[in-house]
């Protein structure tokens, strides 16, 4: 029951808050917007790039495994 009672008073003073201050909220989303957008960029090439090298590590291990299956039906021939 606590937790709803403090919970409509954050909303209230939340409404309250924006209201009084919604020229400074603006700003701050101004501020913060292309700082966000330049973060998760970065994230998103790094988030990339990995998976790129997952792929090609993925890549040299089948082919791995491919040699390795080649060269032992080789010697099962012998």
């Amino acid at each position: 029951m606590g937790a709803l009672i403090g919970g409509i008073i954050a909303v209230v003073l939340g409404i309250i808050g924006l209201g009084k201050w919604w020229t400074l909220f603006v700003k701050g989303l101004k501020a913060a917007v292309p700082f966000l957008l330049l973060v998760g960029g970065i994230i998103a090439i790094a988030a990339g790039i990995s998976d790129i090298k997952d792929r090609l590590e993925e890549k040299k291990e089948k082919e791995k495994e491919k040699e390795e299956k080649k060269e032992e039906e080789k010697k099962e021939e012998k």
